[in-house]
Formats: C-alpha cells, sequence, structure tokens
C-alpha cells in the first residue's frame, strides 16, 4: 500500500486553495452576512424606542373631548393616535378587543383623570402610556390615575413570557426541520420523503407545542389561559416555522437553513412586539412584524392569555400561511427534482 506524502515545496497559497474551498468560502461570507445583518436588525429595531401613533381613545363630553384629542395629536413626535370614544365601558371593551392600547376617561367635575392601559399587551408600552399622559396632565394642572384592564401576570416579568415561549417554539421548527433535511442531503430526495418528513414535522410541532403550553402555564405559572389553546397556538408555530425551513432547504439547499434563520431570528425576534409592542418600534419592523411568525405567534399567545382570544384571527391566518405555503413549496420542491433526476435503469 503507497502512502502519498504532502508535495515537497507546497506555497502556502496552495495549501490555503485546499484548505478553503470556493463553497466554504461563500458559506462564511454568508455567515458574516448574517452576523451584520442580526445586528443591524436588533440594534436598529430596539436602541431608541419610543410610541409611534398609539390608537388611544379619550372619554370626555364632546367639546372637551375634541380639546383633548387635538392637543394629544399635537404632542411633537406624534407618540398618539388620539380617537374620542362614547364612554368608559365602550373604552375598556376596545382595550380588550385589542382595537386601542389604552384611553384617558376625563372628569368633568373634577381635576382627576383616570388612565386606562392594559400591560398584558406589553408592560413597557402601558409605562409609557402612563408616564406621558402624567406629563400631559401636570401641564394642565391635572392628575392622573391609572386602570390597568388587563394587567400582566405578577410572574410574567415585563410581559415577556409571551415573546419567549413564541421564540422556543419557532427555534424548534426551525431547528428539527433542519435536522431533518440535512440528515440525508440538503434538499428532499422524493416526494415520499417530503411527507414523511412533513408528517414527523407535525409530530415535533405537537410534542412541543403541549411541552411549551405545559411549561408556562401549570409548571411555572408565567402565563393565564387555557392551556388548550396554548398547546394549538404552539403546535401552528412550530410547524409552520418548520414548513417554512424545509421549503427554503428544498429550493435553496443548505443556504436555506440560513434563509430561515434571516426570516425567524434576525427580522423575525426583533419585530415580534416582545421587549416592546409595535407601536415602538421604528416603521420598518412595525410593518413586518404582524406577517412574520414570531410576530404573529406573540400576538397571539397575549391574546389568549390576557385577553380573552380576542383579535387572534388575523395572527391564525399568517401562521396557517406560513404552513400551507410551506407544505406546497416542500412537496412542489421534492416532486420537481425527482422528476429532473435521471431515471434508474436495471440491467
Amino acid at each position: 500500500m503507497t502512502q502519498t506524502a504532502p508535495a515537497a515545496g507546497r506555497s502556502f497559497l496552495g495549501e490555503v486553495r485546499e484548505a478553503v474551498t470556493p463553497r466554504a468560502t461563500l458559506l462564511v461570507i454568508g455567515v458574516i452576512a448574517l452576523q451584520l445583518l442580526f445586528i443591524a436588525s436588533y440594534v436598529g429595531a430596539l436602541h431608541d424606542p419610543k410610541p409611534k401613533d398609539v390608537p388611544f381613545g379619550v372619554v370626555a363630553p364632546r367639546a372637551a373631548a375634541e380639546q383633548t384629542v387635538t392637543r394629544l395629536a399635537r404632542i411633537p413626535g406624534e407618540p398618539l393616535d388620539p380617537r374620542a370614544i362614547a364612554d368608559e365601558a365602550t373604552a375598556r371593551e376596545r382595550i380588550l378587543n385589542r382595537e386601542i392600547d389604552g384611553a384617558m376617561v376625563i372628569d368633568p367635575a373634577g381635576t382627576t383623570d383616570t388612565l386606562l392601559v392594559a400591560s398584558g399587551g406589553g408592560t413597557v408600552l402601558a409605562t409609557s402610556l402612563e408616564t406621558l399622559i402624567s406629563t400631559v396632565e401636570k401641564a394642565e394642572r391635572r392628575t392622573v390615575r391609572t386602570v390597568d384592564v388587563a394587567p400582566a401576570s405578577a410572574r410574567d416579568f415585563d410581559g415577556l413570557s409571551s415573546f419567549y415561549l413564541v421564540v422556543g417554539w419557532c427555534v424548534g421548527g426551525y431547528l428539527a426541520a433542519s435536522i431533518l433535511a440535512i440528515s440525508s442531503g440538503a434538499r428532499p430526495a422524493n416526494p415520499r420523503r417530503a411527507v414523511i418528513r412533513l408528517v414527523v414535522m407535525a409530530l415535533v410541532a405537537i410534542t412541543g407545542g403541549l411541552g411549551g403550553a405545559v411549561i408556562v402555564g401549570p409548571v411555572l405559572g408565567a402565563l393565564p389561559g387555557g392551556v388548550c389553546a396554548l398547546w394549538g397556538l404552539g403546535a401552528l408555530i412550530t410547524f409552520a416555522v418548520g414548513a417554512a425551513t424545509l421549503a427554503l432547504q428544498g429550493v435553496f439547499g443548505i443556504v436555506g437553513i440560513g434563509l430561515a434563520i434571516l426570516l425567524v431570528v434576525i427580522a423575525g425576534n426583533p419585530s415580534a412586539g416582545g421587549a416592546f409592542p409595535l407601536p415602538m418600534l421604528p416603521p420598518f419592523w412595525k410593518a413586518i412584524g404582524p406577517a412574520l411568525p414570531p410576530g404573529a405567534g406573540t400576538w397571539a399567545a397575549r391574546s389568549i392569555a390576557y385577553f380573552k382570544g380576542n383579535d387572534l384571527t388575523g395572527s391564525l391566518l399568517v401562521l396557517s400561511a406560513w404552513a400551507v405555503v410551506g407544505s406546497a413549496v416542500t412537496l412542489l420542491a421534492a416532486t420537481l427534482r425527482s422528476n429532473r433526476a435521471p431515471e434508474r435503469v436495471e440491467a
């Protein structure tokens, strides 16, 4: 048996070419790009949170309501999008329906008004509204008392448990899909294998959804709301992200893993409204957040936990679209790849 010795006098450049292949170079460049996008996305979204056009109600007699709406709309930076509301009961109902994020109830007979907030939708936003309205009221020589219509759980610090729960489901979705896809090559070899991967992904989603719901509910007591409702949401989120990841891998190969990270982690997490609710995010992140799984999932989880399941339809449709389109593209990519493969002829 002959052993090949390293060529004598081989140049350093030659060693580099063998050690770092063109494919590896492209993948490393892709990693650097993802790294820089991660920094730009997270810092860009979260470095300077300010309320902007927060849907806000004003309850007062007609003349006073019009004056207050005009005054609030003229606050520098336009933090509020105020509108007059007939009475306090309607304001509370709209907050619970997630149509507005807060409301001020003016007492025309006294000097103390009431601010209605919902910390379950984001403690930081509720606190920001309290600070803003207190400043406005002080300038008018009035005081304000705050009433939390949908309070966050005492064990849900800053209302972040819903966000971290959804992030966990998303991570499980794209990691499970990545493992399924790269275990036998980066692309589905045939439609049958693609179906098997989707079925396994569904089982992973059901298991992970139940586990997450039990942990944040009965085990830790971090979130109120029914276990079954959170279980269903978790299964849908996990499968939606997993199916999308399988689809990206089916079309782009191993690069699809990077694209899944780009969509879910780099773009999706900072725009999800977790640390800072959507009205406090810059316009770009505020616009894309509800259309991505982390944002749709966080909104839905908070609706289940704190808002009696109100305003779920839009988020569930977004997640369902990711699941359906991801499954369809996964199957289509596998079918097209199988049709392009040369037929094997038995000897």
